[in-house]
């Protein structure tokens, strides 16, 4: 499991790639990726998923703390590259009512 994190040059965008299984091994990477652009909140979180090969409850989890990090109900999270088994674990978790998933 690896987790990346960049910064958009305008600050406006964040994308993290998890790479691997995204579990609880990966919650203070996942935290640190996003918690590590200071005070000014980029308007746009992106979660690439391309590499992710399994995720877990505990994924969930940290994805609905980005969430509220991120402004809840008015964050722009977008889940994207997931494969088929991950993003039918979001879909069946109604995550697409939270985050946009594609």
């Amino acid at each position: 499991m690896a987790i990346w994190s960049q910064l958009s040059n305008d600050g406006k965008e964040l994308t993290i790639r998890i790479q691997g299984r995204f579990d609880f091994s990966a919650h203070q990477d996942f935290r640190e990726a996003y918690e590590s652009v200071g005070e000014n909140l980029p308007r746009v979180f992106i979660i690439d998923m391309k590499e992710t090969t399994y995720l877990d409850s505990s994924a969930l989890g940290m994805l609905l703390l980005l969430r509220d990090y991120a402004g809840g109900d008015g964050a722009d999270i977008r889940i994207v590259n997931c494969n088929m088994d991950v993003k039918k674990i979001l879909i069946i978790s109604n995550f697409g009512q939270l985050f946009n998933i594609s």
